[in-house]
């Protein structure tokens, strides 16, 4: 496993690199809004520690032909990309949210991993060409 650029071609699996970003940005964000209203400040930081968590927990593969999702090293998810409709990251700037559509169903992840390699590998593994 890697975080490179992927080929895949080669038949390489690459895992993404956790990115504590959005969680420590909420957990430091909820402590000034803790000052103004202590029970939005409350919410706010116990929803970055549970992105805390699930950053830690939670892995990314993307196979030759699948995106599999790993928890505590278990597979707990696999999603072919033959069953992808379409993907998009949001707000490529500072990306916080990674959308993709399969024929049954939609999918919202926190981009709790790195956002370059993921990018990199949905380009690779299931071009924005294809699905259209």
């Amino acid at each position: 496993m890697t975080s490179v650029q992927p080929s895949p071609a080669t038949g390489q699996t690459v895992e993404l690199a956790p990115s504590y970003k959005i969680p420590l940005v909420l957990i430091i964000a909820a402590i000034p809004i803790a000052w103004i209203q202590i029970w939005v400040g409350l919410v706010i930081s116990l929803f970055g520690l549970f992105l805390m968590l699930q950053t830690a927990t939670i892995r990314l593969q993307f196979t030759e032909t699948a995106l599999d999702v790993y928890r505590s090293g278990k597979l707990i998810r696999n999603f072919p990309y033959a069953e992808w409709q379409n993907w998009k990251i949001f707000w490529e700037r500072v990306p916080i949210l990674f959308y993709f559509r399969e024929i049954k169903s939609i999918h919202f992840l926190p981009i709790l991993f790195d956002p370059k390699t993921l990018k990199a590998c949905l380009e690779n593994y299931y071009p924005l060409e294809k699905s259209n």
